[in-house]
């Protein structure tokens, strides 16, 4: 929502807002462009007949008495997707869905376009590098990339959001249940996706990962009056822990790695060929693609031990991270460490879904915290519960953060890397002031090793 604010705030709207909190990094940024309310909290008195529309989040309530007010007066209200098509349904919009990869894709996408010049207004779910604002809208730009969620709209709006985006060109990367506090089946999770097939647009594409067999079936019996274009794995090999396209134009070194990588950037590519970019282009962009923030992102290495940080925390995730880890460095130790920290993930009955995703870990480490379970009004689970759903006996379940701590600074890192999943941060485990001590004892083993 911040992003958004100073999007619309660029574009020369007046804008203004509430909250009953903000953070960082939203409470700086809206501080660089003077949009900090004069105080925090929802009053009534904000929302005055002589605005043009209210725009809200998922984190207002039905009660909030600003969203009230505006109702009262019969002010416009949408939600954020709806604007967001209300400010680009002039334009080509793609959108990028999926269970997982939907924000790299975009990214990828994202960073083709910027190195080619092409001008695109967007929105995506991660700070990208080169990229200021998580949302842009202009009015030059022909092209919009939205990242599009299968999460609900707003509190009065409980469509998935990527249901409102309309799209020209749409990819799905896959299918993998999320979000069980909304979509309590797998079949109904599924069906949200055969409405997305439906909403896209009147000539228009289907880019879909023809791996993923729920999803290929899906795109196989629905049918539209657009084209489909299925995609895999892009072609590729490692050499000496660098991956490389194997394209008609030769080698092409990538910063990125991992199967689930190769796949997005295959489906990335065929988005930008329905936008004009050749494959040359797109390959030399490529190249130099760092990844998104907290997408298998990395923090700290030395020539002995690597850390990385990943948004990853539904078992889908999680499976091709610890993989692609795994597969680029197959030299070395690998001890993945998870937290629970999502409603599905800390769901008793979702717990099932993680058998086997931690699999390719030599040493797979998870973390939850109990009074998480009792925010989230949860029934508990217990340490026993998660070890039997993972299904590895080479698992440790932590529900205390200094102990995980400890634990992690006990090990020889020396040819080992450590791969950190979540989508919190561990109660508060600082990951490069724990770089930067794992690196370091890694170094003086090696050291004292010669």
């Amino acid at each position: 929502m911040h992003n958004l604010a100073i999007a619309l705030h660029q574009k020369g709207f007046i804008v203004t807002g509430s909250d009953d909190e903000i953070v960082e990094p939203s409470f700086s940024r809206l501080s660089r462009h003077g949009l900090l309310p004069k105080e925090i909290g929802w009053f009534a008195r904000n929302v005055t007949d002589d605005l043009d529309a209210v725009i809200i989040g998922m984190h207002a309530r039905k009660d909030n008495p600003e969203l009230l007010k505006a109702e009262k007066i019969g002010l416009k209200i949408f939600s954020y997707p709806e604007y967001l098509y209300e400010q680009t349904k002039e334009k080509t919009r793609v959108v990028i869905g999926g269970s997982h990869g939907k924000t790299t894709i975009t990214a990828m996408i994202l960073h083709a376009l910027k190195e080619n010049k092409v001008e695109c207004d967007y929105m995506v779910g991660a700070q990208l590098d080169g990229f200021d604002c998580m949302v842009k809208l202009s009015l030059e730009a022909k092209i919009a990339v939205l990242e599009g969620d299968e999460y609900l709209s707003s509190p009065i709006d409980l469509r998935p959001k990527f249901h409102l985006y309309f799209p020209d060109i749409a990819l799905i990367s896959g299918i993998a249940w999320d979000h069980i506090n909304v979509f309590p089946t797998f079949e109904n999770y599924v069906e949200q996706f055969r409405i997305f097939l439906h909403k896209i647009t009147k000539g228009g594409s289907l880019i879909y990962a023809d791996t993923d067999p729920v999803l290929k079936q899906l795109c196989d019996t629905c049918h539209g009056e657009y084209e489909k274009y299925p995609y895999r794995e892009f072609p590729n090999e490692i050499v000496d822990g660098t991956t490389y396209l194997n394209t008609q134009y030769g080698k092409v070194p990538l910063l990125i790695f991992g199967n689930h990588n190769l796949q997005n950037l295959n489906g990335a590519l065929l988005v930008c060929r329905r936008l004009g970019l050749t494959d040359k282009q797109f390959f030399d962009a490529i190249r130099t693609f760092k990844g998104a923030a907290r997408r298998l992102e990395l923090v700290k290495k030395n020539d002995s031990v690597a850390v990385y940080k990943d948004f990853a925390h539904s078992p889908s995730k999680l499976k091709a991270t610890t993989t692609a880890l795994k597969e680029q460095f197959p030299g070395r130790k690998l001890v993945a460490c998870m937290e629970l920290h999502t409603f599905s993930s800390l769901n008793a009955r979702f717990l099932e879904e993680y058998k086997g995703s931690m699999d390719k870990a030599d040493e797979a480490v998870i973390y939850f915290n109990p009074h998480t379970i009792e925010h989230k009004k949860l029934p508990p689970i217990t340490v026993e519960q998660v070890r039997e759903a993972f299904g590895t006996d080479r698992l440790r379940v932590f529900t205390d953060s200094k102990k995980l701590k400890e634990e992690i600074l006990s090990k020889d890192w020396h040819r080992s890397n450590l791969l950190l999943m979540t989508s919190g941060n561990f109660d508060g485990i600082d990951f490069n002031e724990l770089a930067d001590m794992i690196c370091a004892q890694a170094a003086e083993g090696a050291t004292n090793q010669l």
